[in-house]
């Protein structure tokens, strides 16, 4: 069986599977196989399925074939990691043990035949300096570290620490071995984001400084911090540090935001933009300097041009498929503020929970400040509602007083005069006013008789809702005046009684006594 990258040999009765460079374990045949990074060679073949497209194009040719298609995995040169033949989707890619492992999309690399053209230019030039890719290539698809079926589990092995981006590949005994990071084009931990665009302005001259130290910490120390960073700016009079914001950050690190403003001797300020003050800042003696007072990491906060923006959106980063690239910015929730950004491993992806985990804090701080906030507000309001309403009640009480004062001061003022005419005809007015306010059928009868409704209304209310009977307070005072009358004269009339019984007893008494007296004299 021979050796392809994403095509099958010419060979018609031999078909390919997994990285269409043979099974593994198996024994190479024969066959004419072709390796080379040379121009794309007509092709018959369906192509790999796994994540691929149906055709796969790549960095090589396919040779000419008619076998069977091979399947598997695509790592995504062409194709993607995580998308499918019919549909491609976002995310890690597939497991690790579907069957056979895919074509690289045709590299075939061509020891035979040598043709001009390529992605990478000709063989020749590949023999002699070999890129990091094709190393990769090589340790995954041929090694001839021992030169016997072995190389093809050596193979195996190199891919799986490829899928899983560590661990070192060995392919040849010239060579030193490939690093397989994380971030090499075959990992499948990988996946696409999303982050803010920035909207900072040049003009605007921030510089984002890192430091492994607590936000308290920071914020204690931050003057000093400031006359330090002035210190390494050589303690020049016309500059001036100021702090625009500190942010903490997971892993017990923190953000200083920092902006310099110069002092021209005319009296006008500006700041210093923000690249030419990065740039000051990414110097070899300066660095150094920063360093001693603790910053690890400084970056210049500017907005993207709309060039930058386009080609960062029209190039994927490396390692990631176009196709999941693409997709990406299909499924970008708000394109005017939100830009997709690569994902590479797991360690990104909790770096990035940290950081959203942060802000959820700080979100939820400052809701909390604010509620407390609104809490204070509410009770300053009652309070000032409360006085407002204190004081329009003293307004009310001056404003009498002052009327009584003044009605006082025009009565002696005018003491001695005659009515005049004015005066008359307010008098006039006012009784007018003062009989038809009193008439039964004016406003006073009706006021009247609306009470006594609301009265009425009241009591059927507190009836039905409560089921019990309620009196009036007017009419409960009325029947305690008439039930205190009726028990005033009960009374009275009892002491009546009682005077005519002491009166009848004290007749009895003497009409007894002149009985005695006529039959004493009889005798």
């Amino acid at each position: 069986m021979a050796f392809s990258f994403g095509g099958a040999t010419s060979n018609p009765a031999a078909s390919t599977s997994g990285f269409s460079f043979g099974s593994f374990g198996a024994k190479p045949t024969a066959s004419t196989a072709a390796f080379g990074f040379g121009p794309a060679a007509t092709t018959t073949t369906t192509a790999a399925s796994g994540f691929g497209t149906l055709t796969a194009p790549g960095f090589g040719a396919a040779a000419t074939t008619a076998a069977a298609p091979a399947t598997g995995f695509s790592f995504g040169f062409s194709s993607g990691l995580g998308a499918g033949t019919a549909a491609g989707t976002t995310g890690f890619g597939t497991g690790l043990g579907t069957t056979g492992l895919g074509g690289f999309g045709g590299f075939n690399i061509q020891p035979a035949q040598q043709q001009p053209g390529g992605l990478f230019g000709q063989q020749a030039q590949l023999q002699a300096q070999p890129t990091l890719l094709y190393q990769q290539v090589t340790a995954l698809s041929a090694p001839t570290l021992l030169g016997d079926e072995r190389d093809s589990i050596l193979a195996k092995w190199n891919q799986l620490q490829a899928y899983w981006g560590t661990g070192k590949g060995y392919y040849s005994n010239n060579n030193q071995p490939v690093d397989f990071s994380q971030e090499n084009p075959f990992c499948r931990f990988k996946a696409v984001g999303y982050s803010c665009v920035p909207v900072s302005k040049d003009e605007d001259g921030l510089v984002v400084l890192l430091f492994n130290r607590k936000e308290a910490d920071v914020r204690a120390q931050q003057q000093p911090l400031v006359e330090s960073l002035h210190k390494v700016l050589g303690n020049n009079q016309t500059l001036t540090v100021n702090v625009d914001g500190v942010k903490a950050l997971p892993n017990d690190q923190t953000e200083v935001i920092v902006y310099v403003v110069e002092r021209s001797p005319n009296g006008t300020s500006k700041r210093i933009p923000a690249t030419t003050l990065f740039s000051y800042l990414e110097q070899a003696n300066v660095k150094v300097q920063l360093t001693q007072i603790g910053v690890v990491m400084s970056v210049a906060r500017t907005e993207l041009s709309p060039a930058q923006l386009k080609q960062l959106l029209q190039n994927a980063p490396a390692g990631v498929d176009p196709i999941i690239w693409e997709q990406a910015k299909v499924d970008n929730p708000d394109p005017e503020k939100l830009i997709p950004v690569p994902m590479v491993s797991f360690k990104e992806l909790f770096r990035r929970l940290q950081i959203q985990d942060q802000m959820n804090k700080q979100h939820q701080t400052r809701v909390d400040i604010i509620s407390s906030d609104i809490s204070d507000l509410q009770k300053n309001q009652a309070t000032t509602v409360a006085k407002i309403a204190q004081y329009k009640r003293k307004l009310m009480d001056l404003s009498h007083r002052v009327l009584q004062v003044l009605i006082k001061q025009e009565i002696q003022r005018k003491s001695g005069y005659a009515i005049q005419v004015d005066e008359e005809h307010l008098r006039v007015q006012l009784d007018t006013i003062h009989s038809e306010l009193n008439a039964p059928t004016q406003f006073k009868g009706r006021l009247n008789e609306l009470m006594s409704q609301i009265r009425m209304q009241n009591h059927f209310g507190a009836a039905r809702s409560e089921e019990r009977y309620s009196v009036d307070a007017d009419l409960l005072r009325e029947i305690k005046q008439h039930l205190k009358q009726q028990q005033d004269g009960l009374s009275h009339l009892i002491s009546v009684i009682k005077d005519d019984l002491e009166d009848i007893k004290l007749i009895e008494h003497g009409l007894s006594d002149s009985g005695h007296m006529k039959g004493g004299i009889l005798s």
